[in-house]
């Protein structure tokens, strides 16, 4: 269908030292990777405008800080499950929580504060990554265990007045998303289906005839997405370890290898180095560094 992609490889930027490295199960762990005992999922990458990266730890409720040289710091440790993250402004982020729902972190002191957690009485199922537009709306995912033997999962915009949006439901696990260079329409990664959807918005934020942009094949599928400074798609596909990048008009472009483990779950760009990605790489827990463009 396409030529044969450029092939980009990485290299391991930093890697979750052992002193915060463990060894046991967790609730997040019981359901999605069957109980298994690791060290670590970590997901969630963006930086701040210092450029120090900032990451998740799903499972452990954790949130750490990464400098330019690849040190980890604990930022905090609370009973959650953090996933997707957004530097909102100096000391903030926001979080998309899969037990907590929509989350403000306070950078300096660890403290956090629920947002958003009970649309119209009920809980979400289990909020999985945020984008946050020009104008501040915030879209976010909420999966949960949504999949093709449930249509269960939804997307969300909240706008800067508070006022909460279901754009589209009915989805079998949406995961990562973004905004088209534009802002114009919305691309998820809907991952049980292997699928990248995409919601054209209408004037007033509605979707309007909604289609899929890209179908995928194996790992697990896609999983995190981001724009490139030209407007390109790059998707992550966890259990391939490889991360895909697609024109705007969704050919296949390149591919970039994992040089460690197969669990390419995440990314965020450099914000003044706009050719570099970062990776989450969850098996080994590692973040991973390649040049794109």
């Amino acid at each position: 269908m396409y030529a044969i992609p450029q092939d980009i490889h990485t290299e391991v930027f930093a890697k979750l030292p052992d002193e915060f490295r463990r060894n046991t199960t967790a609730p997040w762990l019981e359901v999605q990777r069957r109980a298994l005992k690791t060290h670590s999922f970590l997901e969630g990458p963006c930086f701040d405008e210092r450029g120090r990266l900032y990451v998740v730890d799903i499972p452990f409720g954790r949130v750490f800080s990464i400098s330019e040289q690849g040190a980890f710091d604990l930022v905090a440790e609370y009973d959650g499950e953090p996933n997707g993250m957004k530097i909102i402004a100096q000391d903030k982020a926001l979080i998309a929580d899969h037990k907590l729902g929509l989350v403000a972190l306070t950078l300096s002191t660890g403290a956090i504060e629920v947002i958003y957690d009970r649309p119209v009485l009920e809980r979400f199922i289990g909020l999985n990554d945020l984008f946050i537009a020009s104008n501040g709306d915030i879209y976010f995912t909420d999966q949960g265990q949504s999949g093709l033997q449930e249509y269960s999962g939804r997307v969300y915009r909240l706008t800067p007045e508070g006022q909460l949006d279901c754009l589209l439901e009915n989805i079998p696990s949406p995961n990562g998303l973004v905004l088209d260079a534009a802002e114009e329409s919305l691309l998820v990664g809907v991952t049980r289906a292997n699928q990248i959807w995409r919601l054209p918005l209408l004037l007033d934020g509605r979707v309007s005839k909604a289609g899929v942009f890209i179908n995928m094949s194996g790992g697990v599928g896609p999983d995190g997405l981001a724009l490139d400074a030209q407007g390109n798609l790059v998707v992550c596909h966890p259990g391939l370890g490889l991360v895909w990048v697609f024109s705007p008009y969704g050919e296949l472009m390149k591919r970039i290898r994992s040089c460690t483990g197969r669990m390419t779950t995440n990314c965020a760009f450099h914000p003044t180095r706009n050719n570099e990605l970062y990776i989450t790489e969850s098996e080994t827990g590692t973040i991973l560094r390649a040049k794109v463009g």
